[in-house]
Order: C-alpha cells, then structure tokens, then sequence
C-alpha cells in the first residue's frame, strides 16, 4: 500500500532554514508527481511545489519562488523541501503528497496519494 512519511518539521526564527523529508512507498515512484502542500489554521490547503520524478521538472508557488527548493534522492525514494529565508507567514502543517501525473495548476484534488504532514512554526 502506498506510503508517504513527512519528517523535518520544528520552530524555526523568521529567516531560518528547515528541510523536510518525504518517505515514499508502495507505488512506482521513478514515474511519479510529487508535492508538498500545506495548509496553515482556518486557511485551505495550498500547493507549494511538485517535482515529477521521472524528468526531474519541478514547479514553485510564487509564494515560495527564490526560497523554498524541491529534490529527491531516487536511489532512496525520497522527496525533500528546502525551505530557506522562512517567514510567519510559512507556518503551517506541511504535507507530502503523491498521484500518477504531474496536475496543472498544483492543486490538492488532484493528488491521490497524502501523509499526515508534520508542522512548521516561524516565529518573527
């Protein structure tokens, strides 16, 4: 069965770093559409970047465009996100999700495949 496990989330200072970790199991990922999305309280949960793992492409919310970065290890099935120059307004529950092709634009209907996110807080 399909598995995704975040890891990597904490407290952080506004202008910090962090990077999260997704564990991914139980599907095919060398052809697969991976993303991190997030959802802060009272607020829907919005797309923040995808990569689609067989070619490597990769798209940024404008929000995070410049600051956060999407990558993975193949080798391992590992998808992270370099979150650099972290701002307040970034906390929120950040989750790991997976579908078959990549959706445009990056929204969360379109992934088939959720972890059970793991919390970011920048305190300013």
């Amino acid at each position: 069965q399909v598995q995704l496990v975040e890891s990597g989330g904490g407290s952080v200072q506004a202008g910090g770093s962090l990077r999260l970790s997704c564990a991914a199991s139980g599907f095919t990922y060398s052809s697969y559409c991976m993303g991190w999305f997030r959802q802060a309280p009272g607020k829907e949960r919005e797309g923040v970047a995808r990569i689609y793992t067989s070619s490597g492409n990769t798209y940024y919310a404008d929000s995070v465009k410049g600051r956060f970065t999407i990558s993975q290890d193949k080798a391992k099935n590992m998808v992270y996100l370099q979150m650099n120059s972290l701002k307040a307004e970034d906390t929120a529950m950040y989750y790991c999700a997976a579908t078959p092709f990549c959706p445009s634009p990056l929204r969360p209907g379109s992934f088939r495949y959720w972890g059970q996110g793991t919390q970011v807080t920048v305190s300013s």
